[in-house]
């Protein structure tokens, strides 16, 4: 279903398809790629006319153009463990990290942060590649490598803004040991796809850690959100979206003549207004549950309830043999606290993120059906899975796309500055 039709990387921000993740400057050899923030749309790359006017390299790892959601499901176990929802399965579990400040600060019980602390401290790995704040301008991310608990807890927690953490695998592929690699679920897809092309980089992906995401939104979201609470940006020392509890809200920690004083937003509140300034492509994504990767984790949220002052559970899915590995030796060395479960619960957990993405097929026929381009999404059933939904809600996924995107002029390329 819906092939894109794109023959050209400099088309897929135009089309808005691109995520920002900066795999096209990690592919690039000849230094013909560099990445812009817009603020209204993301993370968004420049490409030197010089350089990349024949080269199809980056068009061929570009999450935006094509994604294949068992690329890194081992083939012996692909056929016995699948799931319409989830992706490559093989363990579901529920739990959090053993360690409570570590439960407490991260995001949903800090299991992502964790395994990767688990893998710098008793696996040996070099570094921990993955984002965090900009010291200078809290309200953006910067790709960073943390290679200590210290570093691991200042770089976690979620990030509600465009990130860029793929430029870097370039420092995976030429370290000295297997790394950790903690990004988005197009982050993750990302990178396996040049990893199947570079196999440095390939060897050195020691494990792919990611999350489910119900999409980017721009840098503007964050500013209006700071700015909604009464703060000025050059005011802001530091943002946080959520953590600090469960899910903990959203924090703007003030600089200047208020110095010390924090403004804050409940997490309910804050995601609803962040969700406006989600683009094109994630609106149109089937694979926020991590498919391509060997760990995902996401909130388990079957099992929060406000009142009862729960630090934070994930739910933790094991997607490929690696995957299983790790968690069992985090899980002996009592870095992790896990309990067995099974698909239903994560279903159960994350069923907004799943029923959006059962739209999904509606949302690509809509925008076909008008000739605006489209990603080429492998190994998704999501026809079977829009099959579920009533008669009216399947057609208005459809007719509801076409009229948005005739309506906010998305039929035609954008012009980004």
């Amino acid at each position: 279903m819906a092939v894109s039709g794109i023959s050209r990387i400099q088309d897929v921000a135009p089309w808005r398809l691109c995520i920002g993740c900066g795999a096209c400057v990690a592919a690039c050899t000849r230094g013909g790629v560099t990445l812009h923030n817009v603020e209204s749309e993301g993370i968004r790359p420049r490409f030197d006319p010089s350089i990349c006017r024949n080269c199809t390299d980056c068009l061929e790892i570009c999450p935006g153009n094509q994604f294949d959601r068992y690329s890194r499901s081992d083939p012996s176990t692909r056929g016995l463990y699948k799931s319409d929802e989830m992706g490559p399965l093989l363990e579901v579990w529920v739990g959090s990290a053993a360690d409570p400040e570590i439960r407490r600060q991260c995001s949903s019980g800090g299991m992502i942060s964790a395994i990767a602390l688990y893998c710098l401290e008793k696996e040996g790995m070099a570094f921990v590649l993955h984002s965090g704040p900009d010291p200078e301008r809290p309200w953006l991310n910067r790709t960073v490598r943390s290679r200590s608990r210290e570093e691991v807890l200042a770089n976690s927690g979620s990030r509600y803004a465009p990130t860029s953490v793929c430029e870097d695998l370039g420092g995976i592929e030429r370290s000295d040991r297997p790394c950790v690699f903690i990004g988005r679920p197009c982050d993750a897809a990302a990178a396996d796809m040049l990893a199947k092309r570079r196999p440095d980089l390939d060897r050195n992906l020691g494990i792919v850690l990611s999350f489910c995401c119900a999409g980017t939104p721009s840098t503007r979201g964050t500013l209006d959100l700071i700015q909604s609470l009464g703060v000025a940006k050059e005011d802001v020392r530091s943002v946080r979206y959520r953590g600090d509890g469960w899910p903990g809200d959203f924090r703007v920690a003030v600089e200047g003549a208020k110095r010390g004083e924090e403004r804050r937003m409940s997490y309910g509140v804050a995601w609803g207004r962040l969700t406006k300034y989600v683009g094109l492509r994630c609106r149109i994504c089937p694979h926020g549950v991590g498919d391509v990767s060997d760990i995902a984790c996401g909130d388990a949220w079957h099992r929060h309830h406000a009142d009862e002052g729960n630090p934070g559970e994930s739910i933790v899915l094991v997607r490929t043999p690696r995957g299983r590995e790790i968690l069992k030796k985090a899980m002996d060395a009592g870095y992790v606290r896990l309990t067995p479960t099974n698909e239903g619960a994560a279903i159960r957990a994350q069923k907004e993120l799943l029923r959006k993405h059962n739209e999904v097929f509606g949302r690509l026929l809509g925008m076909r059906i008008i000739g605006v381009f489209t990603p080429r999404f492998l190994g998704f059933s999501l026809f079977r899975n829009w099959r579920r939904l009533s008669l009216e809600h399947r057609a208005r996924s459809v007719l509801g796309t076409i009229q948005r995107v005739l309506t906010r002029g998305l039929w035609r390329k954008s012009k980004l500055k």
